[in-house]
């Protein structure tokens, strides 16, 4: 029998708020995090807002002197990794080496590194080569985020990168699930971070005319998520990580349980590199085949985390894919999309919506969907866009969709 998969921490540096607990206060009352972007000068973009991680201090994560040599993933990364350690309990000084040999880490990022590098290039092409990180290669290496995490806490197990989009952290969450399921290992440290918010990186969504342009005045009504009039997402960073442990481990030592990773899938509608394909059959059959994993009917899911990003296309098939997993129970289940409040945080963006999730099932609150203002007829469902809802939730679907026709979907049983 395989072996089965709890979740016992939960960590989360997030645009609306830091610690697993002001971010799930913020995504409860509906607070956005979405701002006017402060990291450089937006004035010369088209887009000039973003979900931006603020009052987060590097340095209590990073040295000073280690700073320019590592990217901001990184003390994003640690800063959430450490809280979701203590609240699991597990503290890894304390370890012995062949107990920290038993702990795995495994990281989702769609971008990495991207903006080191960006600034490595900066430096060159304006005359300050002699700045350049001696560590370019290294750091710009996606592979080595997930090393920064093993490295500071003295982790032995596998140490791995996942970069599937915008599926990655959920990928990562699985993979992980799917380790400890295996008895490959006991317990996996995992999640996602992202940290895409830099001049060219943002010139490049513009150019894809995927980031909305409209609301610059008025940021947190930005992120529109299944609104009629939605016109793109909202570029977003931070981390979200959890601690994975099998069952019996967890019980044994007494572990507070968030959840249950109940079942993964993941497809790919090899179709395009970043449009969805119109019919949504396969981000349907993807839920299917998690839903089949947990032996879980459709009916018995109370709650769904929508990839929801607030592009016309992602939220019109989304919702349309959620139909056909769902039959006729589609009008029956509640969802909502944290995007609406933290922009999309690209490979994390899974993590953080399964954080939400998890927490939304220990308070039996679901969190709502923000500015959901002019009712789209294509997107008919319930989005909770009244705001946060007292709900009982015992299965949820947690679902992804990325550039490159990838989808994902974990189904998360509460914790007893």
């Amino acid at each position: 029998m395989p072996r089965r998969v709890v979740i016992t921490g939960i960590g989360a540096i997030s645009p609306n708020g830091l610690g697993r607990e002001n971010f799930w206060r913020a995504t409860r009352e509906g607070v956005s995090g979405i701002r006017r972007i402060t990291r450089f000068d937006p004035s010369t973009h088209v887009v000039q807002v973003a979900g931006e991680v603020v009052d987060f201090d590097e340095h209590c994560w990073v040295q000073p002197k280690d700073r320019p040599h590592v990217s901001r993933a990184v003390p994003l990364a640690l800063a959430a990794v450490q809280e979701a350690l203590g609240d699991a309990g597990i503290e890894s000084k304390s370890m012995t080496r062949d107990q920290l040999r038993g702990v795995g880490v495994i990281v989702g990022s769609g971008g990495g590194s991207q903006e080191f590098t960006e600034e490595q290039y900066r430096l060159y092409y304006t005359g300050h080569q002699k700045q350049c990180s001696v560590y370019t290669i290294p750091t710009g290496t996606i592979g080595t985020l997930a090393s920064e995490v093993s490295m500071r806490f003295g982790f032995r197990g596998m140490s791995h990168i996942v970069s599937t989009g915008c599926t990655s952290s959920t990928d990562a969450i699985g993979y992980a699930y799917r380790n400890i399921q295996a008895g490959v290992i006991d317990a996996m440290v995992t999640g996602g971070v992202d940290a895409p918010i830099a001049p060219l990186i943002l010139r490049g969504f513009i150019l894809m005319r995927i980031l909305t342009a409209s609301w610059n005045a008025e940021p947190e009504r930005a992120s529109r998520p299944f609104s009629r009039d939605r016109d793109g997402f909202v570029l977003g960073e931070g981390a979200w990580f959890f601690v994975l442990e099998e069952r019996e481990r967890a019980l044994a030592r007494g572990a507070h349980i968030y959840g249950e990773i109940a079942g993964y899938a993941s497809t790919c509608e090899a179709y395009h590199r970043v449009r969805l394909e119109e019919c949504g059959e396969e981000p349907a059959r993807t839920i299917l085949m998690a839903l089949e994993e947990a032996g879980v009917p459709p009916h018995a899911v109370q709650y769904i985390n929508y990839h929801g990003t607030a592009t016309e296309l992602n939220d019109r098939i989304e919702t349309r894919a959620i139909k056909l997993a769902m039959d006729g129970h589609a009008y029956k289940v509640a969802g909502s999309s944290v995007k609406s409040l933290i922009g999309h945080p690209q490979g994390a963006c899974g993590a953080a919506g399964i954080a939400a999730t998890l927490l939304a099932m220990r308070d039996g609150v679901a969190p709502g969907t923000k500015n959901v203002e002019e009712p789209d007829p294509e997107c008919d469902l319930d989005y909770i866009a009244e705001g946060a809802r007292k709900m009982d939730i015992e299965y949820a679907v947690a679902n992804c969709i990325a550039f490159g026709s990838k989808n994902s979907a974990i189904i998360l049983r509460r914790g007893e």
